[in-house]
């Protein structure tokens, strides 16, 4: 490989090092002519271009001659003594070819793109460090020593927006971190360095509300629209004008939540936690001694508050972390396991039984597995509970129902309400403060009314609202927000006034559910009109929504689109909704137990199947969104956001199904999905197959079912499962849609190694072209060039690798793009060329890992180890085998029923253990098989390889070995 022991740096003066020793390029012309190849490594300049970029519009006569001569000079440098030069000559020009990380440039964007793919899935930290290492890598300004005007110009600008760029990203990490205080002096720079970067400004304004400084925050509000205006003419965008809204009203929203600090899932508290001694000792001597405990309760009384606090409590019994899976939008009846399957983070795209998945995964792990909100599948709950714990002896279970779930090994824990002080008001002797309802009272108090005490003057009003109120934590938190309009006594007052709970006979009810309904009858009460419509509308949504999804699902029929945002937060004040900003973007929840009551107004006006339609609606209109844009530079974004909607798609999916008539918006979106390979990204394939084979089951014969199947069976193919697509195909196989045309080359290929497969998928990339379906054109571009990679000519391999690539740069594509490595590897490994394989198949890896697939590093493992047995490195390529064999077991995928995958692997296999011993052989397979237990997946791989000598990523330079 060329240009290996070398490092070349651009982010400031143009160096040049080889195996650590400085190279001294004195000649100011030469620096210009290095400079403008590295701009463009690994690719052709051409003579035009840099003859323009080192002497812009003064080229001197026979510009082309003085060139040729200056790169021979640089040859010569490079050459050193006996050093293989990385410049090469070529018809139409000059490239300079280096191996990933040698030039800085190239690992500061491969550092940007892991931190964007870390904060996409919420690992702040390590975005923050990693966009720490990228910014490191600036030695000030780009190119500081070169004198090219057209470089100065065209160049250096673009390179500083990506280092601005990068540096917004940290700051924003840094404040999801709660370093709001420590950003505010660089903040002070970059704002009057950058005054019309909005981006900057907003950081700067939430810094110094979270800082205290609110009164600043607004004056910085006014300084960056004088600073628009002024410079550009222009009011602030709709951002930083939601922002100042959002100052002005000291939206709860805004204030920093501290993550939590155990391994797991568990989501961060984000008020004081009172109270609760004894029953935190009571479940942590529950859980300690017996495999399932449940947590039961009136709707209110804080069953969710409290199993989270004692899981973070118990998080140091169990190595393998605390993990929590919100039953909460899980309709009655609907397949539970693949919920906790995804709560657990386990990668599984095979057709096996979301319940044999779970055990397996289980196993051998000692982890609390927490389930919430299980009363309305309580018997589903039981039966997996059952099965999971009888197939796990370290899991522990601890869950959370209005009733129990009547296993005989359940242990039951009813939690009561928080301790009230007695009716006697005489006895003063212990502080009201020590009775945890007070304490609650005083506490929540404290945001509505900053100068509310506990007084002699209302001691005994104090003592009637808590017990008033039952103790129940949701009641007392609801009318402690009233407490900064309204007195103890008037609370009091409107409380023994407030309607009935809605529907059914108030006697039959239990005597804490009367008492919660009785508070949030009174809190809807005292909402205006529009605060109660929106209340009731946002009652479609499960677990979360941003301000979009509001403004698309709730505006109109009295209440307009501009408004939504400014009644979020009167709602999110009067702790009707809760809210969490992450980064500079905010999510909404109800509470279930407010989520339902807003349900059953909704109901009560007729426009549930309305609003539910809506909601549908937005969805469906999301997700086609995103497979319009699929494979474009947004692509990883898209899947970002899809993994995070995943609950309110399920119920849009649900809706479709249930209701009638809406079988074929379903299918859309069960397709869409499929499309933008979301059920791989999110390892929720099994699920991705359920709502396809539900929705086909249900929507009218034509085309788009049609389509509907061969996605269907494309999905099942990838599983295993050939006899589903053999059943579509001799059923579809004229007239051929693109679809049916392209799993019709996908069956062959991967069933039966057919190289007939080459010219059917080529046939389909033309059809979807010409129906302009952008993103199904590229996905059979992919399979078509992995086709002629396997089973195809040499020329024509290489031909199509390099078509495949060259697409996905052009789209800007980032999955796609790693995808085309590996495919370019696995040609140059079929053409001899086990080096370049290498270093291919290790960058591809690299990306993968970089954009958080959690798909792709299954094959980049099991091809690497293809390429490093051929290269006769036998102890590594085992342990990559075993490192591969153990990736697939995690995601449930298997070789031999994809043949061409299986032939390869079993040609590694045979190479290997031809040339080691049995013992040598298996203690290698072990290595590698632990490599998951490195770091998290899928890093901990390419962590793996770095220690086998494969990949290298640091930033001293370095290649293949």
């Amino acid at each position: 490989m060329k240009g290996l022991g070398f490092e070349f740096r651009i982010l400031g003066p143009v160096e040049v090092l080889h195996h650590g020793n400085r190279l001294t390029i004195r000649a100011a012309k030469l620096r210009t002519l290095l400079a403008a190849l590295l701009l463009d490594a690994n690719r052709v300049v051409t003579v035009e271009t840099l003859i323009e970029r080192v002497w812009g519009d003064d080229a001197p006569n026979g510009a082309r001659n003085t060139l040729q001569n200056y790169v021979l000079r640089l040859r010569r440098l490079l050459n050193g003594a006996g050093w293989e030069c990385p410049l090469t000559t070529h018809p139409r020009g000059y490239a300079i070819e280096l191996p990933a990380d040698t030039l800085d440039l190239h690992r500061f964007d491969a550092l940007v793109r892991r931190a964007r793919a870390a904060a996409a899935v919420e690992e702040t930290e390590q975005a923050a460090t990693l966009l720490r290492e990228a910014l490191r890598l600036w030695r000030g300004e780009a190119l500081a020593d070169i004198g090219s005007e057209v470089i100065r110009r065209d160049v250096v600008p673009v390179l500083d927006e990506r280092r601005l760029d990068a540096l917004e990203l940290r700051i924003e990490a840094d404040l999801a971190l709660g370093r709001h205080e420590d950003v505010l002096a660089e903040l002070h720079g970059l704002t009057t360095a950058h005054p019309l970067r909005e981006r900057l400004w907003r950081q700067r304004m939430l810094a110094l509300y979270r800082s205290g400084r609110r009164g600043e925050s607004l004056r910085c509000y006014h300084n960056a629209r004088d600073a628009l205006v002024e410079q550009l003419g222009v009011d602030p965008g709709d951002e930083l004008r939601e922002l100042h809204r959002r100052l002005l009203t000291a939206s709860p929203a805004l204030a920093y939540v501290s993550p939590p600090r155990v391994r797991g899932n568990l989501p961060a508290e984000v008020t004081t936690f009172i109270g609760r001694a004894r029953q935190l000792a009571d479940i942590g001597r529950l859980v300690r001694g017996n495999r399932l405990v449940t947590l039961t309760g009136a709707g209110g009384v804080g069953k969710t508050r409290l199993a989270l606090r004692a899981a973070a409590e118990l998080s140091g019994d169990f190595p393998d972390g605390v993990w929590l899976a919100d039953l909460t939008a899980l309709p009655e009846g609907r397949p539970l396991e693949h919920l906790v399957v995804q709560a657990l983070r386990i990668r599984d795209q095979s057709a096996r039984p979301p319940a044999d998945v779970l055990a397996d995964f289980l196993r051998d792990r000692r982890l609390l597995l927490v389930l919430d909100n299980c009363e309305h599948v309580a018997a589903a709950v039981g039966a997996l509970a059952d099965t999971l714990l009888r197939a796990a002896p370290g899991l522990r279970m601890l869950t959370t129902s209005r009733h129990r779930l009547g296993l005989r090994h359940e242990h039951v824990l009813v939690v009561p309400p928080l301790t009230l002080p007695p009716v006697a008001a005489a006895s003063r002797e212990r502080p009201l403060t020590g009775y945890d309802a007070v304490a609650l009272l005083v506490t929540r108090a404290a945001a509505a009314a900053p100068d509310f005490r506990v007084t002699h003057d209302n001691h005994d009003l104090v003592v009637q609202l808590c017990r008033r109120l039952d103790g129940i934590p949701l009641a007392i938190e609801l009318a402690a927000v009233r407490l900064g309009t309204l007195s103890i006594a008037e609370i009091l007052e409107r409380l023994d006034d407030c309607f009935r709970p809605l529907g059914g006979d108030i006697r039959a009810m239990p005597r804490y559910h009367r008492t919660l309904w009785d508070v949030i009858d009174w809190s809807h009460e005292l909402c205006t009109e529009p605060e109660r419509l929106l209340w009731a509308r946002l009652s479609v949504f499960s677990s979360g929504f941003d301000l979009e999804a509001a403004e698309a699902v709730c505006s109109g029929s009295g209440i307009a689109r501009r408004d939504v945002v400014d009644l979020l937060a009167s709602l999110c004040h009067k702790s009707v909704l809760l809210a969490r900003t992450q980064g500079l973007r905010t999510r909404y929840r109800l509470l279930e137990t407010i989520r339902q009551y807003g349900g059953r107004r909704l109901a009560d006006m007729g426009a549930e199947a309305r609003l539910r339609r809506l909601h549908r609606d937005h969805y469906q209109r999301l997700v086609a969104t995103a497979a319009a844009e699929w494979c474009g530079v947004r692509e990883v974004e898209w899947l970002s956001r899809l993994r995070r909607e995943l609950p309110n798609l399920r119920t849009a999916l649900d809706f479709c199904v249930t209701e009638p008539g809406q079988a074929d918006n379903g299918l859309e979106i069960a397709v869409n999905l499929t499309r933008v390979r979301s059920w791989f990204f999110t390892s929720t394939i099994g699920e991705g197959r359920h709502w396809l084979e539900r929705t086909c089951a249900l929507s009218a014969p034509g085309p788009r079912r049609t389509d509907a199947l061969a996605m269907l069976s494309w999905v099942a193919l990838l599983q295993g499962d050939h006899r589903l697509a053999e059943r579509y195909l001799a059923e579809h196989r004229a007239p051929a849609s693109p679809v049916a045309t392209y799993l019709e080359g996908a069956h062959a290929m991967l069933t039966h190694s057919d190289a007939g497969a080459i010219p059917v998928l080529a046939r389909a990339r033309d059809m979807f072209r010409r129906a302009g379906a952008r993103g199904d054109a590229h996905m059979a571009t992919m399979l078509w060039a992995m086709a002629c990679a396997f089973l195809g000519v040499p020329d024509v391999a290489r031909a199509a690798g390099d078509a495949y690539l060259e697409e996905a740069e052009a789209n800007g594509a980032a999955w796609a793009q790693s995808w085309a490595l590996w495919t370019l590897g696995l040609t140059r490994l079929r053409l001899g060329d086990t080096v370049a394989a290498i270093e291919l198949l290790r960058d591809s890896l690299v990306r993968q890992r970089d954009i958080d697939d959690r798909w792709g590093p299954v094959w980049g493992a099991e091809a690497l180890a293809w390429a490093v047995a051929a290269a006769g490195q036998y102890h590594r390529a085992a342990e990559l085998l075993g490192a591969a064999r153990h990736l697939r077991q995690a995601v449930g995928v298997g070789l031999i029923t994809l043949r061409p995958f299986h032939e390869m692997h079993i040609e590694a296999v045979r190479l290997v253990r031809g040339n080691l011993d049995a013992r040598s052989y298996a203690a290698a397979l072990e290595r590698g098989a632990r490599t998951e237990d490195a770091s998290p997946w899928p890093s901990c791989l390419v962590e793996a390889l770095e220690r086998h000598g494969v990949v290298h990523t640091s930033s001293e330079s370095g290649a293949t070995r």
